[in-house]
């Protein structure tokens, strides 16, 4: 009997060492694991931090990569930056926010909850439409009040706006899975079943005929036509050039909504810079990569790959890949001084610019929206000036964005914050000083005579937005916001690819690359990116 309670422990002390050594095995094991995953982690260099570098950064980061972030500016965001003065807050770039679920979806890649790091919030109206008749259109994001709403104020009817609802939705469906989340330039892309689809109802697309054609083929009423048409500037096109497959654009805003982050735009670049660090991500401001630097593929045939990039202080930082999120024609022109050039693409006319107003504004304005567009009385001879005659228009249309009218903080109490810009060309030598003099004047007297009021009077300070800023300070070829210009009807399928197909290892985000410019394009090319990227 004595021996029973010895023998129990002495097999419990056997099973307990048994039981640790395995521990003590499966630790080894998981820091052996761990050390060889330190010292063969791959490593990829981000150039630039507008939206797509971030998005690229973060889905490069997830797949285990260790990345690094290179950006000229102390800040995050390229275009897509805010401006802070004397109790005013504003978002200095892109204004109108889509699609937020290409947002989310960075966090969720992450297995975060996006809501740990910024919030949105539907708009009940999109945008006030103003016209110099006196008719003011409201975009309400619900489309039955939209519809009801141009029954009204038009000449047209709420079926005939539901039709062409259902028409954008179709370009929308076609377009969408063959050239805006997915490569134009991998073969394979095309052997699927949304690709044949896509091809087969091509002529739905409306590929040859133009914005304005297209929309005056649903509408009769001008200002409806006006409206739709201004859509083009969303991406800096002429809508009596650009192809009405383009009107897929009004199908994100109209079909399926417009939203407004609850501290402003730039809360999402803070957002994405944060998910960016807790993944790893280092970034290095105030740092401007002058080189991406090749060297001989191994697999031969005159194939080249990354080795890594020089910034101004060192010769070589080796990386195994590099993203490059800078405008395409510079990546090339300064960054890669020694590769052949696709000059074909660099050679591509541009898209349109502006020039931006940011107005501290001492009073409330209570007929203005968020978003809010007064248009011009000639539509045609202000796209005619733009983009045939290289100019201003004396009679612009001009946007104004006010998100102190749902952001409280953004404005002083009893205060507005102001962004307003009109569309201009892009920089080709023209006098600037003399065209921001003469639309800041006819800007006055618009503004003045459209919304009973006397601006000037309220402005506290102004801040200033053109072509050459722009062009220094994004390094935005020529001044161009968006890039290549959309207007040619296969513009789509001219963009840059987002890989190399010379330069292994070495890939291209944003709005100057497939599939184009806007937030959820440059989205879309990280997305794109990330497919092809091995």
């Amino acid at each position: 009997m004595i021996f029973g309670p010895i023998s129990c422990t002495a097999i419990a002390i056997s099973v307990v060492s048994k039981d640790f050594s395995l521990k003590l095995l499966k630790f080894r094991i998981i820091v052996i694991q761990n050390l060889l995953l330190f010292i063969m982690k791959k490593s990829c260099a981000v150039i630039g931090s507008g939206i797509a570098g971030l998005a690229a950064a973060i889905r490069i980061a997830s797949k285990g990569y260790s990345v690094d972030v290179y950006e000229t500016n102390n800040y995050a965001g390229g275009k897509m930056r805010e401006l802070r003065k004397d109790g005013y807050r504003f978002d200095m770039g892109p204004s109108v926010f889509m699609l937020p679920e290409l947002i989310d979806e960075l966090f969720e890649l992450c297995h975060k909850n996006p809501r740990d790091y910024y919030s949105y919030n539907p708009l009940d109206i999109s945008f006030k439409y103003f016209f110099e008749d006196g008719c003011v259109i409201n975009a309400y994001t619900d489309v039955e009040k939209f519809g009801e709403e141009i029954a009204l104020k038009t000449i047209d009817s709420k079926k005939t706006f539901d039709n062409y609802r259902k028409d954008i939705e179709t370009k929308y469906k076609i377009t969408n899975s063959v050239f805006i989340e997915n490569s134009l330039h991998v073969f394979r892309n095309f052997l699927n079943w949304k690709t044949i689809y896509g091809l087969l109802n091509f002529h739905k697309i409306d590929a040859f005929k133009s914005m304005n054609k297209g929309n005056r083929s649903f509408f009769k009423d001008p200002r409806l036509v006006q409206l739709l048409n201004n859509f083009a500037t969303y991406i800096g096109a002429n809508p009596f050039a650009a192809p009405a497959t383009l009107n897929v654009i009004q199908h994100l805003e109209i079909n399926l909504g417009t939203y407004l982050p609850e501290k402003g735009m730039y809360s999402i670049v803070t957002a994405l810079v944060k998910l960016a660090t807790d993944m790893g991500v280092k970034f290095h401001y105030t740092t401007t990569v002058e080189e991406i630097i090749t060297g001989p593929s191994a697999i031969g045939g005159g194939k080249k790959k990354v080795i890594g990039i020089k910034t101004k202080n060192t010769a070589l930082i080796p990386y195994d890949r590099v993203i490059s999120n800078m405008d395409i024609y510079y990546t090339f022109n300064k960054l890669l001084p020694q590769e052949s050039a696709p000059k074909r693409i660099l050679e591509q006319p541009k898209s349109s610019s502006v020039i931006g107003f940011f107005w501290g504004v001492n009073k409330k304005h209570e007929g203005l929206g968020i978003h809010n567009m007064l248009f011009s009385n000639d539509d045609e001879g202000e796209y005619k000036a733009i983009f045939d005659n290289k100019t201003v228009s004396d009679d612009p249309s001009i946007y104004i964005s006010i998100s102190s009218k749902k952001i409280i903080a953004d404005a002083p109490k009893d205060c507005e914050n102001w962004f307003l810009f009109v569309t201009v060309p892009n920089d080709q030598g023209q006098n600037w000083d003399e065209l921001v003099f003469r639309t800041r004047k006819n800007i006055f007297e618009k503004v003045n005579r459209m919304l009973k009021t006397d601006i000037e009077k309220h402005i506290q300070f102004e801040e200033l937005l053109t072509p050459p800023m722009i062009k220094e300070n994004y390094s935005s070829p020529f001044g161009a916001v968006y890039g290549n210009s959309s207007d040619d009807k296969f513009a789509s399928f001219f963009r840059h690819s987002n890989f190399s197909k010379n330069i292994s290892g070495l890939y291209f985000v944003g709005g100057s690359v497939h599939p184009g410019a806007g937030i959820p394009m440059c989205l879309n090319s990280a997305k794109i990116m990330d497919k092809v990227f091995s």
